[in-house]
């Protein structure tokens, strides 16, 4: 009978060390183990071992069920809602510091509005070691039940998928940050060569990050992400022919290394804003996002027929995508088809 017990104390430590078991099931495993080996040992001493494991299990019993039923009526403190909130925060850092880098880096923000935009420039840093932090929480949402916006078996793996797309852009922006304390920017001329297209691909991206970072957090959906990703790719393309023209051929190269090395980071950046978007799509179709009517109307100056020769022109728009709508009714002004 002892070798039993060793044997079997020995397979349960064995199977403690499973991945899956281990992330999900470790601190079950361990007091499982504990409890076997203290009735085990008192075995020999004690004849009542039955008894002895009965009251074991029922004191574990009471005080699982107290704890649960103190975590979901008295004090809720839900894992599910923090880990659904810290991935929205977490994509708004980011979308903080890529609209404070491009001020800082192209000196295009005034001193004051500098200083106070110094602090989104660290906010990354709290992304970086959040991967062990966020598979805590997923792994205890799983043991919640349906609450609220959290239904029974959500798809919490998918949060883990866009924390880990945001710790990828994260670190991209750590490198763009040793670019801003880096003694060696590279030429005036050249930066400002890149200067347009590089503020277009940030600010483009900032805003999609941010527009996701909402629509996660309410979990409401719009098109607005997926326009500003899709300017940010045009951007992209842009600044690729640029940098292939014969421009750069006569320039000088320690010149050209610094601010290349910046546009390149950015171009990972947009890569990577385009992932999160797709994995935040991808949760917003399996959870069934209510979708966002008031970012899907259409402005009103494109309510009139372009055909149209009393339709006045807007001087407020200045090229700007205008969705152009072919009617073949007739104005009420003109009177013209």
């Amino acid at each position: 009978m002892f070798y039993f017990f060793i044997f079997a104390a020995a397979i349960a430590s064995f199977i403690r060390f499973f991945p899956k078991v281990k992330s999900r099931y470790d601190y079950g495993m361990l007091i499982f183990i504990l409890t076997f080996s203290l009735i085990s040992v008192s075995g020999f001493r004690d004849d009542e071992v039955l008894k002895m494991a009965h009251k074991r299990l029922s004191t574990i019993f009471l005080g699982g069920s107290a704890c649960v039923m103190i975590s979901i009526f008295v004090c809720p403190v839900w894992a599910g809602e923090e880990l659904h909130d810290s991935i929205a925060i977490k994509l708004e850092i980011l979308g903080d510091f890529l609209e404070a880098f491009v001020g800082e880096y192209f000196k295009t923000t005034k001193e004051e509005e500098s200083k106070d935009k110094k602090s989104f420039l660290e906010g990354y840093k709290s992304i970086l070691n959040s991967k062990s932090n966020d598979e805590s929480l997923a792994n205890f949402a799983r043991w919640e039940p349906g609450h609220g916006k959290f239904k029974f078996r959500h798809p919490w793996n998918q949060y883990l998928k866009i924390g880990a797309l945001s710790r990828q852009c994260a670190y991209r922006m750590e490198a763009l940050k040793e670019q801003l304390n880096s003694d060696t920017k590279g030429s005036h001329e050249i930066r400002s060569t890149i200067q347009e297209l590089c503020t277009e691909m940030c600010l483009e991206s900032s805003m999609a990050l941010k527009q996701l970072s909402s629509s996660i957090k309410t979990m409401t959906r719009n098109s607005s992400p997926e326009t500003h990703v899709a300017n940010a790719k045009a951007a992209v393309k842009s600044l690729n022919s640029l940098l292939q023209s014969s421009l750069w051929k006569e320039a000088d190269l320690l010149s050209v290394i610094p601010a290349v090395t910046v546009a390149s980071l950015l171009i990972d950046i947009v890569d990577c804003t385009e992932e999160i978007a797709d994995s935040a799509n991808v949760l917003a179709s399996i959870i069934n996002f209510v979708v966002d009517e008031t970012n899907e109307k259409l402005p009103k100056e494109v309510s009139q027929s372009p055909t149209c020769e009393c339709a006045e022109p807007d001087p407020k728009i200045e090229n700007s995508h205008v969705v152009i709508i072919v009617d073949d009714s007739k104005c009420n002004k003109c009177n013209k088809i």
